[in-house]
């Protein structure tokens, strides 16, 4: 079950300045905070499912979402993780296609809903909108070209260090600085990284065994991040 909860603002959103409307005309955030539907969604509740047509795009003003997508043989593979301030639900409202993958909370979040016709009317008259949005979809792609990459060249140890270290640029930490802050489950992170189960939770004990992290049920904390940085393979 969701709950409608209007009482958010645009103009007051914590997350406004951190997303893709960070340069929006202040008549169309008046216009898109009259319009929003705004939903609180529970951990595991889905948002939007893969093959459905959009009608709208999705802000997260708080809360963490997974976008995954089911290959031929059933199995789920995250595309995505999201966080406070992203923006969902675009690519395929922009291409005018059915969704390509289905949008899931990894724990209880707020979300508010801005209706398709709206959404294209601002991006159409509002030029610094736009451009933002051309600055995400380029983004975007160049991540999803970087990951084919890593995929096809990098050995599975170096793509889960990496994965990690995503994890942690993503959501941060939790207050003691080293647990991340999210509990991910090692199917989740498995599809991250784009290897079976079972090698993530050998390498993750490796992991544990070097002293790299430390493993308490799905809760990771990362006791050395420049180990994890050579280990990834990374340069900064």
């Amino acid at each position: 079950m969701q709950f409608t909860h209007n009482s958010l603002t645009c103009q007051s959103c914590a997350q406004r300045f951190n997303s893709v409307f960070c340069k929006a005309r202040e008549e169309y955030v008046n216009a898109i905070n009259e319009q929003k539907i705004c939903n609180t969604y529970k951990k595991g509740q889905t948002l939007f499912n893969e093959g459905a047509y959009p009608f709208g795009v999705y802000c997260v003003n708080n809360g963490k979402i997974k976008l995954s997508h089911l290959g031929d043989d059933g199995k789920e593979q995250i595309i995505r993780l999201l966080k406070a301030g992203d923006v969902l639900g675009y690519r395929a409202l922009l291409s005018g296609d059915r969704y390509s993958a289905s949008a899931v909370a990894l724990e209880d979040t707020q979300v508010c809903f801005i209706p398709k016709e709206l959404f294209v009317n601002v991006l159409k008259n509002d030029a610094g909108l736009a451009f933002e949005m051309m600055k995400l979809l380029s983004d975007e792609l160049h991540k999803a070209e970087v990951k084919l990459t890593h995929l096809a060249q990098k050995p599975i140890r170096e793509r889960l260090a990496e994965t990690l270290l995503f994890i942690k640029e993503t959501y941060g930490f939790e207050a003691d600085g080293i647990t991340l802050n999210v509990q991910l489950s090692r199917e989740e992170i498995a599809n991250l990284v784009g290897t079976a189960t079972e090698s993530t939770i050998r390498l993750l004990s490796e992991f544990k065994k070097d002293g790299i992290v430390e493993l308490e049920g799905k809760k990771i904390r990362i006791l050395h991040t420049e180990r994890l940085l050579r280990t990834a393979n990374l340069q900064d």
